[in-house]
């Protein structure tokens, strides 16, 4: 409801107004105007200027706003982990994943260097990925830095695994982009086939689950990508052998 653009234009006495608000929204929701400003020692005009700056015409509005944003954060309703896994073999393991694991083994297995990127949770698995596959010996690197310099003896004929959920991370799509165009095979792993990750993919295993969200922080189960980054990796060692 409150944006960090909104936030930054804020003058002091409506800094203090939107702390007060933050901090009793379900006391805010039910006042009058002229009781908020009773309440944090304002005018009811700085209340009016307030409302507008968030994009409400007046404080009614805003009310009906912040009603909505708090019945909003109350119907989260977390799933429970056995839900997310029976989702994803429901809906994936039916199709054709093994056979898209089975090709971007085999194109990693060719592939002189390996390369991981990824960013927030995606990015600790695109470690712990790098680290699998050179626990069953195919060395892989974990690129986190967007700045990193990987030398051209390093880029030719590689292999470049991005992690993401949306398939719509800025940072790994620009790092993608660069990668593809210096020739390295690119395989995705996301939970959207449509997204642009996964359309500037030479191989994307997409994996099907219901998005979760809480307080703005994605909590989208990772434990399809834990098994699509373990049977690939276990398939290039079955290759070497």
């Amino acid at each position: 409801m409150f944006t960090h653009e909104i936030i930054a234009s804020l003058n002091e006495l409506e800094t203090s107004l939107y702390n007060y608000i933050s901090q009793n929204s379900d006391k805010v929701a039910y006042m009058r105007i002229r009781e908020l400003a009773d309440e944090t020692h304002v005018s009811t005009a700085t209340i009016l200027r307030f409302c507008r700056k968030i994009n409400c015409e007046g404080f009614s509005e805003f009310k009906v706003k912040l009603k909505m944003h708090l019945e909003e954060n109350k119907k989260t309703v977390l799933k429970s982990s056995q839900h997310s896994v029976t989702e994803f073999f429901e809906r994936t393991l039916k199709g054709d994943i093994e056979e898209n694991i089975r090709k971007a083994a085999s194109v990693v297995n060719k592939a002189d260097s390996v390369i991981f990127i990824g960013i927030g949770s995606s990015g600790i698995l695109a470690e712990y990925g790098a680290r699998y596959f050179s626990s069953l010996g195919k060395f892989s690197m974990y690129i986190k830095d967007p700045l990193f310099p990987i030398h051209s003896s390093l880029r030719y004929n590689s292999a470049t695994i991005a992690l993401s959920v949306l398939g719509e991370n800025n940072f790994t799509v620009t790092h993608l982009n660069q990668l593809k165009q210096e020739g390295s095979k690119i395989i995705s792993i996301t939970n959207n086939k449509h997204s642009t990750i996964a359309k500037i993919s030479d191989i994307n295993i997409p994996y099907y689950v219901t998005e979760e969200w809480f307080e703005n922080a994605n909590i989208t189960t990772q434990v399809p990508v834990l098994y699509i980054l373990e049977s690939m990796a276990r398939e290039i060692y079955k290759l070497n052998k």
